[in-house]
């Protein structure tokens, strides 16, 4: 995984061809660019000697600790160049996955850097960069060198008469002419010509470096499928926290609601049994205050079931089920659902929940007057999105269920984007993978 820092815009009078030639990026790059080829050098000649030593003595089954070798000196030139490139090109590459083995010793130790891909991309990142940065530096170099010298002409142009007896700085010569440029319009000239490659050297070094910020971040980081791996794990742990999360939450809900009132029912149909025969007005009493309680409780289990999986969902879809749930908002909600197929269960649920929650913002916190939610797909995406008038000011960064609600939705490859604006309105979309 690859991340650009340190490249802020800022709000500038100068021009930016203007800045470029003395804006710290640019020599941090052109430092990089110089930098590059005595260290490539020494990258290819361990590279190329290593594996070409290790692959011809491969017959003698002597090579293949030798290569193995070569390969992990090559992964630590690739963390030196990760170093570098953080500190010169403000690209952050993260490391690729270290070399395990399964078993304790060398031979397995040989076997997995053998196997590792990321091995290999830094042994063809030692090979391919060395011809790279010697292009690199013959360009970038000549064309800074010359440039500020050509710039400064005026100011060293009086070294030529004084210490060579020439007129200044010779452009052409031969056995019988030459040409020097030692009048104001040429020395002008010169300076001209200086200043236009002043300023166009440091966007040659930004284009270099950034062929070296590919071969970093192509090279020397995790593979696509480590970088997946990673996020699935990531993504399991999000989905495990917010399974447990579930779990807690409906376990307090039934020892808090249902559960709390069916013990106060049992304990008072209890005294009303004790008190049948005494006195049957009394034990009336209670048991239809027992009766409504049951009511109570089998409401709140109905509820408590609706959050876990509602039978609306399951039976009549995903129109009926947000339907449902939009009745029960504080505002009025328009729904709209146009979707050619039921999606798989999975992400069914998903949707519900992820549009249920958000209405529930709306009712608690929106102070709004109407809301809409409208779901639709796009060729292998489903798309919802939530708007309400209300009063704005929504962030998922601000630690709130929003925040929460977008690692639900990224650990199933979907995304959460909200709009609100202080004063309003709120559009919050959401996107989820299709699954038939």
């Amino acid at each position: 995984m690859a991340t650009d820092y340190g490249m802020r815009t800022r709000d500038h009078r100068m021009p930016a061809a203007l800045r470029a030639p003395f804006e710290g990026r640019t020599w941090r790059e052109f430092g990089y660019l110089m930098l590059s080829l005595p260290l490539s050098i020494v990258l290819f000649t361990f590279g190329i000697t290593l594996f070409s030593v290790g692959v011809g003595l491969v017959i003698t089954f002597l090579g293949i600790p030798v290569l193995a070798a070569g390969l992990a000196m090559c992964r630590g030139f690739g963390a030196m160049e990760r170093a570098r490139a953080r500190a010169l090109l403000r690209v952050d590459v993260a490391a690729p996955a270290p070399v395990r083995a399964r078993t304790a010793g060398l031979l397995p130790w040989v076997g997995a850097v053998l196997k590792s891909g990321a091995s290999w991309r830094h042994l063809v990142y030692s090979l391919v960069h060395f011809p790279w940065a010697v292009f690199a530096f013959c360009v970038s170099l000549p064309l800074w060198l010359y440039g500020w010298a050509m710039f400064t002409y005026p100011l060293w142009q009086w070294v030529f008469p004084r210490y060579t007896g020439q007129g200044g700085l010779q452009l052409y010569g031969d056995t019988s002419h030459r040409i020097y440029l030692d009048n104001p319009f040429e020395i002008t000239l010169t300076s001209l010509s200086g200043l236009l490659l002043v300023l166009a050297t440091p966007w040659v070094i930004r284009g270099l470096s950034s062929v070296d910020r590919l071969l970093v971040i192509g090279l020397l980081g995790p593979s696509r499928l480590d970088t997946r791996v990673t996020e699935l794990e990531s993504d399991r742990g999000v989905v495990v926290d917010t399974a447990a999360a579930d779990l807690r939450r409906i376990e307090r809900d039934l020892h808090d609601g249902a559960q709390a009132r069916l013990v106060a029912l049992a304990m008072d149909l209890g005294l009303a049994k004790e008190k049948l025969t005494a006195d049957p007005e009394a034990a009336a009493r209670m048991v239809d205050e027992a009766h409504g309680e049951v009511k109570i409780a089998l409401q709140e289990l109905r509820d408590l079931a609706r959050g876990i999986h509602p039978a609306v969902l399951t039976d009549r879809g995903l129109d009926a089920a947000l339907s449902a749930v939009a009745s029960r908002c504080t505002v009025p909600v328009q729904v709209e659902v146009d979707l050619p197929a039921r999606p798989a269960a999975a992400i069914e649920g998903i949707a519900y929940f992820t549009v249920s929650e958000l209405l529930q913002n709306v009712s608690k916190h929106a102070r709004a007057t109407r809301a809409s939610v409208d779901v639709w797909r796009v060729e292998n995406r489903i798309m919802l999105q939530v708007a309400d008038d209300g009063a704005g000011g929504a962030d998922t960064t601000a630690g709130s269920g929003l925040a929460g609600l977008a690692e639900r939705l990224d650990a199933v490859d979907g995304l959460l984007v909200v709009d609100s604006p202080v004063g309003g309105p709120t559009t919050v979309t959401a996107e989820l993978p299709w699954r038939d």
